[in-house]
C-alpha cells in the first residue's frame, strides 16, 4: 500500500543537483561536411557553452577544452555563434565566437596548433561583437553581423553585415574588416548568398520595433569586387514580421512572413517584383516564430525543392512541405517542440526537439526513409520516468472571455499519496519574453517540484507566441494587465475546479515572467507567496538608459510611448506599487545582468525594508540574465523550495532553510 503524506512533504530522488547538472539544451546544429556540430551546456564547468561533434562513426566529442566558450553577446541574447567548412585536406575549418572576449577565431580541429583570433579587441563600450557567421572559403572570408559599440552607453551602437578576412589580418586592424551594408537599419540578420553567387540578402529593423513587430527583406547585388550594390527592401514591413529568409535552389525567395495574421511560408521571386509572393501552406499555424537571437531557423529548403519547416500551433511539430502542391507530412515521433534550429545535409535534416517525457535531444530526419531518431545527446533518464509529471494541456476563460493556453502539472508521485481531504499547493510559472512561449516538453525543475508534491501551471498567457498575431498583440499597451489577469484567472479557475488549494497558490517567473510575479504580488492578495527572478521592476528606469539596445524600446509597445503615458510606467511598476505587496517573497538576481540590471532590484528591496513583508534576496557573482552555473542552480531552485515550504506550512526539514527577513 502506498504512504499517504501531505502535499509539498513527498520524498523525490529528483534533487537539486540532479536538476542543475541537466540544464540547458543543444543549439545551434550545424553540418560539416557529413559531421554534426552543435553547442551544448556545460553548467558544472562555469555554464559555458562547449561546441560538440559527431563523427561519421557516431562519436561525439567536445572539440573545445575549457574555458573556450562558444557564444556571442550580440544584442545580448546572442545567436549563431559559429560556422565551419569541410576542406578536402587537414580536416574542417571552423569560426566561433569565444563569449569573454567576444572575438571571432579560426580553429583547425584535427590540427595541433590552438584556436587564433581573427578580430580585434575594442576599449569603446561593450566592444566588437559577431553572430550568424557564414564561411566562404573561395573568397578568404567569413560574412557575419557586427555588432560595434561607439560609446561607453549601451545605445551607443552600430550593427551592419560584415566580412572578416580568414588569414588573420584582421586580428588587430579593425580596418581589415569590410563592411558590406550601409547601416541604414539598428539590427540585421547575417547575410545569405543566392545560389548562383550574384545576390544577397538578409533582414533588418528599426527601433521602436520589435523583430515580432515588423522588419524588412533586404536584398542587393554582389559585385566582382565582394561589394554590396543597390540594396533595397523586398519584402517586409512595419506590420509584417519576416524573421527569416533563404535562397531556394532555383534562385527564389522563400520566408516565413506574419502577414495573414500567422507566420507562415512564402515563395517571392526577385526578379519578378510586381507579382504577389506566394503562401505555400497558408494554415492558422505558426512556421516561424519571434527572432530573440540572430540566425534562428525554423525551415530549410532541401536541395531536390522540397522544405524541412518546423510548424504548429502552441506544439510544434516538423514536416516536410512539397512547395508546388502544398503538401505537408509530418514526421513521426514523440516530440512536441522542436527549437528554432534547422540544418540540412543531402537527404538528412536535423534539429533538436523534445517531449513531456524526453529532454531537448539532436534528432536527425533521413527523408529518404522518413524514419527520424536521436543522434546526439539523446536523452537518458537520470531517474526512474515514473516520477516525472503527466501534463494537462488546458484552455481556460480569462476576462472578456478570451482565452487563455496553459500547461497543468499536478503532484505525482508513485511512492506517495495525499490524504484524501487535503488539496495541493499549486505555482504558477509565467515565461520569459514576454513575446515568448511555455513549451510542452519534459522539464526536471517542474518535476523536482511536482515529484515533491507542489503543483505546477505554466501560463501561455495574452502576449505569448504560438497562437497567431492577434494572440500576441494582446498584450500591446497592456503588459502587467493582461499578463496578470491571465495567470490569476487559470490559478482562480484551478482553485474554483477543486485542483488547486485556493490558501496556497504561489507566481513565479524569470526575466519578464520576473515583471509579472512581481506585478500580480502588487495587484491581487491571490497569491500566498513569489518567486521574482531576474526581473524588469522599474519601467521608468529600464525605458531610461536601464537596459541594453536590443529592448531598449520595447516598451513603447508594451507599455506605450514614455513621453505620452509617463503615469503608466509609474502606476504599472512594482517598484512603485512596492507598498501594496503583502506576500513573501524571494529575488534572486545575477549581478552581471545587464538586460535587467541588479540596480532595479536593490531599489524594490529598499522600496520594501521595513514593512514587515518576509523576503530574502539572493545576488550571484558571474551570473548574467538567466543562471548557467550548476551551484547557482542549485542554491536557486533549493531556495524557491524553502520559500514554499515555509509559507505553505510544509514539514519537510531536508530542505536547507531560506532566511527569509521582514
Amino acid at each position: 500500500m502506498v504512504p499517504t503524506a501531505a502535499y509539498g512533504s513527498w520524498p523525490s530522488p529528483i534533487d537539486a543537483r540532479l536538476t542543475a547538472a541537466h540544464d540547458g539544451r543543444p543549439e545551434y546544429v550545424g553540418t560539416v561536411g557529413d559531421e554534426l556540430w552543435w553547442t551544448a551546456p556545460r553548467p558544472a564547468e562555469g555554464g559555458r557553452r562547449a561546441l560538440v561533434r559527431l563523427r561519421p562513426d557516431g562519436t561525439e566529442e567536445s572539440v573545445l577544452p575549457a574555458p573556450w566558450n562558444v557564444r556571442t553577446r550580440v544584442i545580448e541574447y546572442g545567436g549563431q555563434p559559429w560556422a565551419g567548412v569541410a576542406r578536402a585536406a587537414g580536416g574542417p575549418l571552423i569560426v566561433f565566437s569565444h563569449f569573454p572576449d567576444q572575438r571571432l577565431y579560426v580553429h583547425e580541429p584535427d590540427g595541433d596548433a590552438p584556436p587564433r583570433p581573427l578580430t580585434p579587441l575594442s576599449a569603446v563600450g561593450g566592444g566588437l561583437r559577431w553572430a550568424d557567421p557564414v564561411i566562404h572559403p573561395d573568397r578568404g572570408e567569413v560574412w557575419c553581423v557586427l555588432e560595434e559599440f561607439t560609446g561607453e552607453g549601451p545605445t551607443d551602437v552600430r550593427r551592419v553585415v560584415a566580412a572578416v578576412p580568414l588569414d588573420g589580418s584582421a586580428a588587430d586592424d579593425r580596418a581589415a574588416v569590410r563592411e558590406l551594408s550601409d547601416g541604414r537599419h539598428r539590427f540585421v540578420t547575417g547575410p545569405r548568398l543566392s545560389p548562383d553567387g550574384r545576390r544577397v540578402a538578409w533582414i533588418g529593423w528599426d527601433h521602436p520595433l520589435m523583430p515580432w513587430d515588423g522588419t524588412e527583406v533586404l536584398l542587393a547585388d554582389v559585385g566582382a569586387d565582394g561589394a554590396f550594390h543597390d540594396a533595397h527592401r523586398v519584402l517586409g514591413g512595419p506590420e509584417e514580421s519576416v524573421p527569416q529568409v533563404e535562397w531556394a535552389p532555383d534562385g527564389r525567395l522563400l520566408y516565413a512572413s506574419d502577414r495573414t495574421g500567422w507566420w507562415n511560408l512564402h515563395r517571392f521571386d526577385p526578379d519578378r517584383p510586381d507579382e504577389e509572393p506566394t503562401a505555400l501552406c497558408p494554415r492558422e499555424e505558426e512556421f516561424g516564430g519571434p527572432l530573440w537571437k540572430i540566425g534562428l531557423s525554423w525551415f530549410r529548403p532541401l536541395a531536390g525543392g522540397l522544405i524541412a519547416t518546423v510548424h504548429g500551433r502552441g506544439a510544434t511539430a516538423l514536416g516536410i512541405l512539397d512547395p508546388e502542391s502544398g503538401e505537408l507530412v509530418d514526421v513521426a515521433g514523440p516530440w512536441t517542440a522542436w527549437a528554432a534550429t534547422l540544418t540540412v545535409q543531402g537527404t538528412r535534416v536535423v534539429g533538436v526537439a523534445a517531449s513531456p517525457r524526453s529532454a531537448a535531444e539532436v534528432v536527425e530526419l533521413d527523408t529518404r526513409t522518413g524514419r527520424a531518431r536521436a543522434v546526439g545527446r539523446a536523452h537518458a533518464d537520470p531517474v526512474d520516468p515514473v516520477y516525472y509529471p503527466e501534463p494537462q494541456i488546458r484552455t481556460f476563460t480569462g476576462p472578456d472571455n478570451r482565452e487563455i493556453h496553459a500547461h497543468v502539472y499536478p503532484p505525482h508521485n508513485p511512492d506517495r499519496v495525499a490524504p484524501g481531504d487535503e488539496l495541493p499547493p499549486y505555482v504558477v510559472w509565467a515565461h520569459g519574453g514576454p513575446t515568448g512561449h511555455a513549451p510542452l516538453v519534459l522539464d526536471l525543475e517542474i518535476a523536482y517540484f511536482t515529484s515533491r508534491g507542489i503543483g505546477v501551471a505554466e501560463v501561455n498567457y495574452g502576449g505569448s507566441t504560438g497562437y497567431g498575431r492577434e494572440y500576441r498583440n494582446r498584450l500591446r499597451e497592456q503588459w502587467g494587465v493582461v499578463d496578470v489577469e491571465d495567470c490569476a484567472a487559470v490559478a482562480e479557475a484551478l482553485a474554483a475546479e477543486g485542483t488547486a488549494d485556493p490558501a496556497r497558490l504561489a507566481i513565479r517567473g524569470g526575466s519578464a515572467g520576473g515583471w509579472t510575479t512581481a506585478a500580480s504580488l502588487v495587484a491581487t492578495d491571490l497569491y500566498a507567496c513569489g518567486t521574482i527572478i531576474y526581473p524588469v521592476i522599474d519601467l521608468v528606469g529600464w525605458a531610461t538608459g536601464g537596459t541594453h539596445d536590443f529592448e531598449s524600446r520595447y516598451l513603447d509597445t508594451l507599455i506605450g510611448p514614455l513621453d505620452e503615458v509617463p503615469a503608466r510606467y509609474q502606476e504599472r511598476s512594482p517598484v512603485a506599487g512596492a507598498e501594496r505587496i503583502r506576500a513573501p517573497f524571494v529575488l534572486l538576481q545575477g549581478l552581471d545582468d545587464v538586460i535587467c540590471p541588479a540596480g532595479q532590484s536593490e531599489r524594490f528591496l529598499a522600496r520594501m525594508a521595513g514593512r514587515g513583508v518576509p523576503h530574502a534576496y539572493l545576488s550571484f557573482e558571474g551570473e548574467g540574465h538567466g543562471f548557467r552555473r550548476e551551484d547557482t542552480l542549485v542554491r536557486a531552485l533549493e531556495a524557491e523550495l524553502s520559500l514554499y515550504v515555509q509559507t505553505f506550512g510544509i514539514d519537510r526539514p531536508d530542505v536547507p532553510r531560506l532566511e527569509l527577513k521582514p
